[in-house]
């Protein structure tokens, strides 16, 4: 019945995920406060009825009597002491979603006291109940405040898990940004800290392994043994971590870096190897999980970076793109055309795959290039990037489209697309106007002496090439909304076959061929993240072979 009642509590708790770690915190806020003034409250009172005398227990003497009374049996319940810290590797991950400057304060001034309070008062009521041992939380609350109690440490125990939860969202979304995750959709909910994201993929994983895990193991033995397996080993590699930040970066002295190790490392160690003696009784599971994750993050890193180099390797160059527009046996069709890809700058290898097996392009040529930027909202006006492709007679043009989390994209994506595409056409005009201007003048100021013939010529010269400009830039935009109105756009997408090369021995071979494309066959694909509409769309299939 309890391990039915905690599966209904979490599958609760991670539905209303989707309103965000803000909305969220704002109602557990309140919750969480009242937890720690009432452990804390209630352990002072425990100290003051029970034994005032335990406070002795702050004398380090104390813990070098216990190892050297109990021995190997100290170090053992070390892996059950360490329980007593857990949540404390939270505050790293939880960075993203509150201020450094709020964590600091909450833990300073209310929990650590509180903590410190609860399992001093509980110690205190052992002294005098030694047989309450194995549940000394709740016996050591006064008769009245059971029940209250009750339910507020079961509500502080779904928060601890909120805090867990928000976390592994931070930890993703920046392993997404670095390219070592699979694509899968994130969704800002606050529109002043930048790490406060929900993942609905991730978030039904949880659930699911979450369920799995409350079934499965049924008890709280278990699971507080792969638990502080997990908090160990992240407080361990956090402070590895650390060791070589000091290093590189902060250029620490090396006699500071030596006494950190020794103090704080000797300390992880030693709770590290107490926690791993309960690898079997439940221990295997955060280990087995994290390699399991490990393996996912350096399939889809590795071929993610050698995908990418490929077409940096391959992208069709300026010359080609010339021969390729200027090729009379290339049909020119009415209508405007636009392919996407993940390039910045370049043309992709997918568009000479396309030409060399349909030889028909469109009159009008974009390139479309998306990325969502780490910020609230970027401008209109920054929002579309434009830029020719030489030479002006090819009609082809290069366009990134850059979003922030909280943009809505537009409904209307097409025609804000064209319209910033003839703004575009007009701008590079005018520049080339104001360039031939100020040409002008510079050659008026050199000729003073010359004959006034020779000013006029120049001037008639300089207004001709203005209005051939002009021609020309009325003429492209009209261009431009013909095909846009008379026969609209085409969607134009890569749908990549990523392949091991024939020379690639068994590892590779089963790294991209096997791993690689069974991630990318089950997560979102390209079109779903562009946002672009199935009835004019078409897929270009080309293989790589890495």
């Amino acid at each position: 019945m309890i391990a039915g009642i905690s599966i209904v509590i979490l599958v609760f708790l991670f539905m209303i995920q989707r309103f965000g770690t803000s909305k969220v915190g704002y109602t557990f806020a309140p919750i969480l406060s009242l937890w720690f003034i009432l452990i804390g409250g209630i352990g002072f009172y425990n100290i003051i009825k029970h034994d005032t005398t335990v406070l002795k227990a702050i004398n380090p003497i104390y813990i070098v009597e216990y190892f050297i009374r109990n021995k190997k049996d100290a170090w053992v319940s070390l892996g059950g002491v360490v329980l007593c810290t857990t949540g404390g590797e939270a505050l790293f991950a939880d960075v993203g979603h509150f201020s450094v400057r709020s964590i600091q304060v909450s833990m300073c001034s209310m929990v650590y006291p509180a903590l410190i309070l609860a399992y001093t008062g509980q110690s205190a009521f052992l002294r005098q109940h030694p047989d309450s041992a194995s549940d000394a939380f709740f016996k050591s609350v006064p008769g009245p405040m059971y029940w209250p109690m009750f339910v507020v440490s079961i509500l502080a125990s779904v928060i601890a898990s909120q805090a867990m939860i928000s976390g592994t969202f931070s930890v993703v979304h920046q392993s997404l940004s670095l390219g070592c995750f699979p694509r899968v959709k994130v969704v800002h909910t606050s529109a002043n800290h930048e790490g406060q994201v929900y993942i609905p993929e991730i978030n039904y994983f949880l659930m699911l392994a979450c369920v799995g895990v409350t079934s499965g193991f049924k008890t709280t033995v278990k699971i507080g043994n792969a638990y502080g397996i997990a908090v160990v080993f992240v407080m361990t590699l956090t402070s590895a971590l650390l060791v070589l930040i000091m290093i590189m970066i902060w250029k620490t002295n090396i006699f500071l870096i030596i006494l950190y190790v020794v103090t704080i490392g000797f300390v992880e160690l030693i709770y590290l190897s107490s926690v791993l003696y309960k690898f079997t009784l439940g221990g295997y599971l955060p280990l087995a999980f994290s390699a399991f994750l490990m393996t996912v993050m350096y399939v889809w890193n590795n071929v993610y970076r050698r995908k990418y180099h490929y077409e940096l390797d391959l992208m069709v160059s300026p010359a080609r793109l010339t021969e390729i527009f200027t090729n009379k046996n290339m049909s020119r069709i009415p209508g405007l055309a636009m392919f996407y890809s993940e390039l910045v700058q370049g043309i992709p290898p997918i568009f000479e795959h396309y030409v060399s097996n349909v030889p028909a392009l469109h009159s009008i040529i974009v390139f479309v290039s998306m990325k969502s930027l780490h910020v609230n909202k970027v401008p209109a006006e920054e929002r579309y990037f434009f830029r020719r492709v030489e030479p002006r007679t090819l009609f082809a043009f290069q366009c990134a489209v850059r979003y922030g989390y909280n943009d809505v994209r537009e409904v209307a994506f097409e025609e804000t697309l064209i319209t910033r595409l003839k703004e575009f056409i007009q701008e590079e005009t005018w520049m080339q106007i104001q360039t031939l201007s100020i040409g002008g003048k510079m050659t008026e100021s050199g000729r003073e002496s010359d004959r006034e013939i020779e000013h006029n010529e120049i001037s008639k010269a300089k207004q001709a090439k203005e209005e051939k400009l002009r021609e020309i830039m009325e003429q492209e935009i009209e261009q431009v909304e013909k095909a846009w109105e008379e026969v609209g756009i085409v969607h134009l997408i890569g749908q990549n076959e990523v392949i091991a090369s024939k020379e690639s021995n068994v590892m590779k071979r089963i790294l991209v061929d096997y791993a690689y494309n069974l991630l990318r066959r089950n997560l979102r694909q390209s079109e779903a993240v562009f946002d672009i509409p199935h009835k004019r769309m078409l897929k270009v299939g080309m293989t790589y072979q890495l």
